[in-house]
């Protein structure tokens, strides 16, 4: 994408449904959500970005599964069904919010293979509750730098999984990363915003 975009851009693309585009939906394609919630508004203040989410997709052909690899609040690192988003997010209602879909330019079977086995095992670790308050700390009081360690916010989990398969995304210079820095690397390219 390679470009900040805000979510009046976003909005203006022309939606495509999820059962029009889910054949084409490839393995390693990334889902960037911009939430109405006030948690995804709290993250898209304090990064200066329409998004709060970021995830991997994840074919499974054996079950006929379309699965997004991501790491949310109350649960940890976890499998979703992607059509749960666009179907039964909360209470029988979709996702409220924005979602798209963009595709990261070189990814191949080995990239996949090595990204989804990485993030396979990181499955049911935990959220990184206490990476959202130290973030927020380096955006206001510009101190602290990200320990490594094996929970992880939606981005870093991202982050982490492509790191596996050869591609490191840049942190953003106040000393995190985002779904905001994983959308404006030059290889990610957006493919369709879901209705």
């Amino acid at each position: 994408m390679a470009a900040h975009v805000e979510k009046s851009e976003i909005d203006s693309i022309s939606p495509a449904t999820y059962a029009r585009i889910r054949s084409q939906l490839r393995s390693g394609d990334l889902l960037f959500a911009s939430g109405d919630y006030l948690i995804s508004k709290l993250i898209q203040h304090f990064t200066g970005s329409p998004w709060s989410h970021v995830g991997m997709i994840l074919r499974a052909e054996a079950v006929d599964r379309v699965l997004l690899l991501e790491s949310v609040e109350d649960v940890g690192v976890r499998f979703a069904p992607l059509s749960k988003y666009l179907e039964d997010y909360e209470g029988g209602r979709p996702y409220k919010g924005r979602i798209v879909v963009a595709r990261f330019a070189g990814v191949d079977k080995d990239f996949v293979k090595s990204a989804a086995r990485f993030g396979i095992d990181e499955l049911t670790r935990p959220y990184d509750k206490d990476e959202i308050a130290k973030i927020v700390g380096r955006i206001a009081l510009g101190i602290g730098r990200k320990q490594k360690d094996r929970e992880y916010i939606c981005s870093e989990l991202v982050f982490e999984c492509f790191l596996r398969g050869g591609k490191e995304f840049a942190y953003d210079k106040r000393g995190f990363i985002s779904p905001e820095n994983i959308w404006i690397d030059p290889g990610t390219s957006l493919q369709w915003r879901l209705a």
